[in-house]
């Protein structure tokens, strides 16, 4: 059984995807520590990593001001190398979340068997909220438990988005470029995501 996998989109993938990658890592850690359950156990019950729809940063490391971001907040930053969205990374990921609606746009472009699971971040947090979690899969801290209730979860989401629209509210600022003042917020707009994402699909 793989583990539910998250696969995080924005533009350049040095910035906001990365910082949304790692934060839910850090977000799973943290649930499964309050569960005592050791976090290492983490791979194997979420994979969570991201790509860009540009491309032209492919290789290199996240950007420092969104680095600090994660780190400052207990994320580890080692390893992350910037890459191209492609479309095997989008089949084989079980939620699809974009730092905007273009980028939502263009993922459903490249695969439109994917539409059902892919969602603005925000938008994705903001209908977590209204899923009713009774109807879900129980909680199994295990990696054929959480993949189900994930997988589950994000229908439940889907449902609960058909005829609404995003709202531009939903998208994250590119704070590329700009001071850390900026990215601190989009940091904190992606834990009002990541942190409800692993609560329910651990609890």
């Amino acid at each position: 059984m793989p583990p539910f996998t998250v696969l995080h989109v924005c533009m350049g993938n040095i910035c906001r995807s990365p910082m949304a990658e790692r934060l839910l890592v850090l977000a799973v850690q943290e649930r499964l520590r309050r569960l005592d359950v050791d976090p290492a156990a983490t791979d194997e019950l979420v994979h969570s990593h991201s790509a860009g729809t540009g491309g032209w940063h492919a290789g290199e490391e996240m950007n420092p001001p969104a680095a600090r971001q994660v780190t400052s907040r207990g994320g580890e930053v080692a390893g992350f190398a910037a890459r191209k969205l492609r479309s095997d990374l989008i089949d084989a990921a079980d939620l699809v979340l974009t730092a905007t609606a273009d980028q939502q746009e263009y993922v459903v472009a490249l695969r439109p068997d994917a539409a059902a699971r892919t969602f603005v971040l925000g938008e994705f947090g903001r209908l977590l909220g209204g899923v009713e979690r009774s109807g879900l899969p129980p909680v199994e801290v295990t990696p054929a438990g959480v993949y189900a209730r994930g997988v589950a979860l994000v229908a439940a989401v889907d449902a609960a988005r058909q005829g609404a629209a995003a709202l531009p509210t939903d998208d994250l600022d590119d704070p590329w470029g700009r001071g850390d003042q900026c990215f601190t917020r989009v940091a904190d707009e992606i834990e009002e995501t990541v942190h409800p994402l692993a609560t329910a699909l651990l609890s």
